[in-house]
């Protein structure tokens, strides 16, 4: 997609934040031209969109799991009454919340991209959703999207709480740490997401498809029975009811 700059003379010396609104607003624009004119995405850039985005959270996810300490080490604080947990510093909270916030990217995109007036043309939904095939895995890939966000957001948000609420008054406490697994879960589990989204892309184009030909084959039959039933009368100079 490409972005046009359409440089003022008043806007050209104002500061940074200026420059940012125009940037937006023609992006805005741009993205408006390019959902009704020539620059229109297709199938396959919704796609791949889908894909990337998914796979991004995978990487993102499994990074996470790994680099998740096994555990924090006590610190007994000087009261003599509790424990203070150290633990290493490691990106397990940003990547798992990058992971997240690219699952739920991946599934709006697959979501949209079903619904899409590609070529200028809509579906109704409830087309899309006569055909069981595409019900089904539509709403398996809704549910495993959900699955996928609940596995990676529960370690993420513990594993948060465990550093920031590190001080515990049990001296036995063993600074335990996110529960293993549950990172490299959510992130198999997003990946699946966005490759069920790509087939219910794919069981949605053959249902457009098969709608417009529908509507075609509707078109022509009634073009075919208007001609056979009237017909141009150069005596009267009308046109006539009937077989000629």
């Amino acid at each position: 997609m490409r972005v046009f700059l359409v440089p003022n003379h008043r806007t050209r010396n104002r500061g940074r934040g200026s420059s940012k609104s125009i940037l937006i607003f023609n992006i805005f624009l741009c993205f408006r031209f390019s959902t009704h004119g020539a620059m229109a995405a297709t199938v396959k850039q919704m796609s791949l969109i889908v894909t990337v985005l998914g796979v991004v959270s995978f990487i993102l996810g499994v990074v996470a799991e790994n680099k998740k300490p096994p555990a924090g080490t006590p610190v007994p604080g000087s009261d003599g009454l509790s424990v203070t947990c150290k633990y290493p510093a490691d990106p397990t909270v940003a990547l798992g919340y990058l992971s997240v916030a690219f699952l739920v990217a991946s599934t709006v995109a697959g979501y949209l991209s079903l619904f899409y007036p590609y070529k200028g043309k809509s579906v109704p939904h409830g087309v899309l959703f006569r055909h069981t095939t595409f019900a089904v895995f539509f709403n398996i890939a809704l549910f495993t999207a959900g699955l996928a966000a609940a596995m990676l957001l529960w370690p993420t948000i513990t594993e948060q709480l465990h550093l920031s609420r590190n001080v515990h008054h049990n001296l036995n406490y063993e600074c335990p740490t996110a529960k293993t697994g549950l990172l490299g879960g959510g992130a198999f589990l997003s990946l699946d997401s966005s490759l069920l989204w790509l087939i219910a892309l794919m069981l949605a184009d053959n249902a457009r498809e098969d709608f417009f030909e529908d509507v075609e084959d509707s078109d022509r039959g009634e073009c075919a029975t208007a001609s056979s039933e009237a017909y141009y009368d150069a005596d009267t100079g009308s046109v006539v009811k009937g077989s000629a």
